[in-house]
């Protein structure tokens, strides 16, 4: 059996297509059909990826995105909004989403974004772990420690960070982070980018709005600064 995919879907016919869909994919989708039963799901099945409508009787997706991104930031989401509008975007991007998908949408595209956060939360690397400054980077568990600390990331932000890192000193253009971590085929604006980074340095950072660590390198992009 595939990957755990919860859908979380308040018209029914909508989130049973999904769900064949999904399973005749070789995934193992679930439905949840309110904000509450997709909460208690979260905690019984343990789902790898969250596809989660914003609009829902009871809890609405934003809210729901920002305790399950709190709570188990190993759980991949892709929220689903019916608008195109960028505020939706960012403000799912900034509560925790990985990604997002427009309605109405193609059931391939759909199926390939979901593999697409799968296949980069899997991504391992050879060596094990990095030091910078405070900061001990695990590869093996995708965990971040701040002087011993740990840090609560989310699969897409642990992802950014592996990257910087594995370039360090390095300034890489939002496109370069796109391609890298969303993927090449990725159908999105450079503004996600920014949006992550914004969260990292919030976790990160100890005056995310003077960072010593995350640098911005304008008309470049982003760095990742290691003193010799």
């Amino acid at each position: 059996m595939g990957a755990k995919v919860l859908i979380v879907e308040d018209e029914n016919d909508i989130g049973s297509f999904i769900v064949r869909t999904l399973n005749r994919k070789g995934f193992n989708a679930i439905q949840a059909e309110t904000g509450k039963e997709a909460l208690r799901m979260v905690e019984l099945e343990k789902p790898e990826v969250i596809l989660l409508d914003i609009m829902l009787p009871d809890i609405d997706g934003f809210e729901i995105c920002k305790r399950v991104s709190k709570e188990h930031p190993e759980i991949s989401i892709i929220m689903v909004t019916a608008r195109g509008e960028d505020i939706d975007k960012i403000k799912g991007l900034e509560l925790g989403a990985d990604d997002y998908i427009i309605k109405p949408f193609n059931p391939m595209e759909l199926v390939a974004r979901i593999k697409a956060v799968i296949r980069r939360t899997n991504k391992s690397d050879n060596s094990n772990e990095v030091i910078i400054g405070p900061f001990r980077i695990d590869y093996n568990s995708q965990k971040v420690y701040k002087n011993g600390e740990s840090l609560e990331l989310t699969p897409r932000e642990f992802c950014i960070l592996k990257v910087l890192a594995n370039n360090l000193n390095k300034a890489l253009s939002r496109n370069e982070i796109l391609n890298w971590v969303w993927g090449e085929d990725y159908v999105g604006d450079t503004k996600t980018v920014d949006v992550h980074i914004r969260r990292l340095r919030e976790k990160m950072e100890d005056d995310p709005s003077c960072p010593q660590y995350i640098e911005t390198v304008w008309g470049r992009g982003y760095l990742l600064r290691k003193e010799d």
